[in-house]
């Protein structure tokens, strides 16, 4: 096989795995926005939605403050999850999965990024 060959036949592969790999992206992305609704929502114990507010996971709680209108970026949810701020406990006990998970559905969810 020449060159352009298989300079042509490495093109084409490329352009058959770059959809692939944006779509497996999707499918993570997704998963992970899923994971953290349910946490936020009642699978970390206590569920955050019982204190905030948040519009994407039809949270009105109304100890903590609004996420909707903090828009808490992810390193800062993040770091509120492990340390606790004010009332807010830590939470510690969560996985690490559990907690990158968390931080990236309320940054995204309340428009932090």
């Amino acid at each position: 096989m020449n060159a352009h060959a298989m300079a042509a036949r490495a093109g084409a592969a490329l352009l058959v795995a770059i959809p692939m790999a944006a779509a497996h992206a999707a499918d993570t992305d997704a998963a992970l926005k899923e994971r953290g609704r349910m946490l936020f929502t009642g699978g970390a114990t206590p569920a955050c939605a019982v204190c905030h507010t948040l519009q994407d996971a039809g949270a009105t709680g109304a100890v903590g403050p609004s996420l909707d209108e903090l828009k808490p970026d992810a390193a800062r949810v993040e770091a509120v999850l492990r340390k606790g701020m004010g009332v807010m406990p830590a939470y510690g006990t969560l996985p690490e999965e559990d907690i990158k998970a968390l931080s990236a559905y309320v940054s995204q969810a309340a428009g932090g990024h």
